[in-house]
Order: C-alpha cells, then structure tokens, then sequence
C-alpha cells in the first residue's frame, strides 16, 4: 500500500462512529515512592505511601482509547457497578471523548478494575509490581443482559461498525454472554456490509457471523481445543485462520506477535509483514491498538489486507510507549509509514 492509498484511508478515520461494546475494566495505577515505606505499628509490616493515582480505560476502554486517538468516534455500550470505580472509569472514558450516555450502571455488579501498584525506580521510571484484580465472578443477572442486548440493537443503526471486546474469560461473567453472542450473530447476517469484529480473551470459536481477530494461541485453543506447545509456525496458524474462517464465512485476522498478521478472506491467506520494531517495546495493548485499526480502516473502505497494514503501523508505535498502553495518532501512522517505505 502506498502512502496516498493510506492517507486516503486514514483521511476517513474522524468522519466514522464506532460501537464499542463489551468490558469495560478501570486501570488504576497506584504510584508507590520506596524512599516513603513506613512501619505499620499495628502489623509490623511495611506500608507502602501512593504518591500519585493515574485512572485510564481498559480492557474495551483501551479500544476506544485507541480509536480516539485515530480521531474516530465511539460510542460505550458495557455494564458498570454504581460505584466510585464506575465512576471513575466513565469519566476516564468522557475525558478522551467517549459517548457514554449508553453505559449502564447497577449495584448487582462491581466495576472490573486492574489496580496497579508502580514502584517509581531512582531513575524516575517506574516498574509493575503484583496486580490486583477487581472482577464480576458470577453469572451476568438476565435483566441486565436484556438491557444490553436491547442498546446493541437500538445503536447498531447509528454507527458505521461494532467492535465487541470480550475479556472477561469466565463464561457468562461480563458483558458478551451466550444471549448476547446470538443477537450479534443476528445482527451480523442482517447487515453483512457493516463490519463487526470480536477480539475475545478465551471465547474466539464461539462467535458466529463476525469478523475475528484471534493471536495466534487464542485461534489454535479454538480449532484445537488446547494451548499450543511453543509458538505456532505461520502455516499452522494459517490452517487454524482457515478453520475459523470455515465456520464464520467471514474473514479472520490472525495477529502473529513480530511477524504481523495472517489475513484469511475467502479461503485465501495473505501474511502481512509487520514493520521491524527496534528498542524496547511493551505489548500491553498491541492486539487492541491492531483491533482498532483494522475495524476503522474497513469502515473507511480498506480491503482486509489493507486493514492489516494499516493496523500493523499502528501496533508497531503502540508497542514502543512503556510502561503504559499505548496508542497512535493519524500523524504519526504516516510517518511510520514513511519511515518503513524507505
């Protein structure tokens, strides 16, 4: 793809609007000052001093995070607990200018949250230490399964596509429940020209109808119904794209780490290379920053091959922001381009 054909693409990017729908989880991170450490008189252990607190959106927010900084338009359709976290992650969310009037509040759930304590190191970096995961273990209550597939339904009709974010890899926990899987399968046939595209953390072979994007060891779990051993060979990760694509009848975007992604579209594979990364990268967030990318770029009338090369710039700036989940801006998509033409 030249860089006219892609300027032409990303030219498109702030005139889409794109549903975001699935979980939504806080990313909290608690910024920890070693040099502060105290003694808890009452259980002699240390305690750590926060000396900051950064609030982002992750799991579906880190795609929408994505896709505003490509400039697109999304509107926020998943389930938050009526909390300080919810709160905390819709205005994350509406600070990067998110829609998220569809969002929906209960006290029968918590708000997922990935609490991150960073220990700031002399340098002034700072280094992950244990996580804590805050997270919804039971059964999704059908009431609010109903609400969510009734607003999937309403706002189908008001954006150029849907990007379905399935995190949570208990069955039935979060927001894409079995109900809601069959109501963006029925959505998919009615409107096979909009493209809907699923990235799911545990449920990739479940989905039908839809655009996929499984890594390379969530599509060989769902055609082999095991975890590799190692790293799949590309032919391998090419014959579970098949597979998938077999029992979906649309195309499949198998991401393949540095190698970049397998386009599977009509029984036909196509292996887009992915640009050398030099430096050190982080990968936090690579699949969601190539999610973004490819659903935008066919909204903006890319073919899926061309979705591939434009989600593979994106990745390959995505991974070398660390420390935090990184994103791109159109500008920068270009001179990546540029930079890798060359």
């Amino acid at each position: 793809m030249d860089e006219k054909r892609l300027g032409e693409i990303l030219e498109r990017f702030p005139s889409l609007r794109l549903l975001v729908v699935g979980d939504y989880f806080l990313d909290r991170y608690l910024i920890i000052d070693p040099g502060l450490a105290e003694l808890s008189l009452e259980t002699g252990r240390t305690a750590h001093q926060v000396v900051d607190i950064r609030n982002s959106p992750g799991a579906a927010g880190t795609v929408a995070n994505n896709l505003r900084a490509l400039e697109v338009g999304v509107v926020a359709l998943g389930i938050v607990g009526r909390d300080g976290m919810g709160f905390e992650l819709k205005r994350a969310l509406q600070r990067i200018g998110v829609d998220v009037a569809a969002m929906i509040e209960s006290d029968q759930r918590v708000t997922p949250t990935y609490t991150k304590p960073m220990e700031r190191l002399a340098d002034g970096s700072e280094r992950e230490t244990e996580r804590q995961d805050i997270k919804n273990r039971m059964p999704t209550p059908t009431d609010l399964e109903g609400r969510l597939i009734e607003a999937l339904r309403q706002l189908a009709g008001q954006v150029d596509g849907i990007i379905v974010a399935d995190q949570v890899p208990e069955s039935d926990c979060g927001a894409i429940t079995a109900p809601m899987r069959q109501a963006l399968a029925q959505l998919a046939q009615a409107s096979p020209e909009k493209p809907i595209a699923v990235d799911s953390r545990r449920h990739i072979g479940r989905f039908d109808a839809l655009l996929l994007k499984p890594n390379e060891r969530e599509a060989w779990e769902a055609v082999h119904g095991l975890p590799p051993e190692g790293t799949p060979a590309l032919d391998e990760s090419a014959a579970c794209g098949r597979a998938l694509a077999r029992r979906t009848g649309r195309p499949v975007f198998v991401t393949v780490g540095d190698r970049g992604i397998l386009v599977v579209d009509g029984g036909q594979v196509t292996h887009v290379p992915a640009p050398a990364a030099t430096g050190p990268i982080d990968i936090v967030g690579a699949g969601d920053s190539a999610m973004s990318a490819i659903v935008a770029s066919l909204c903006a009338d890319a073919t899926p091959v061309e979705a591939a090369a434009v989600a593979n710039l994106v990745a390959s700036i995505t991974i070398q922001q660390l420390g935090t989940t990184g994103t791109a801006s159109r500008a920068q998509v270009l001179a990546r381009h540029r930079e890798t033409s060359q």
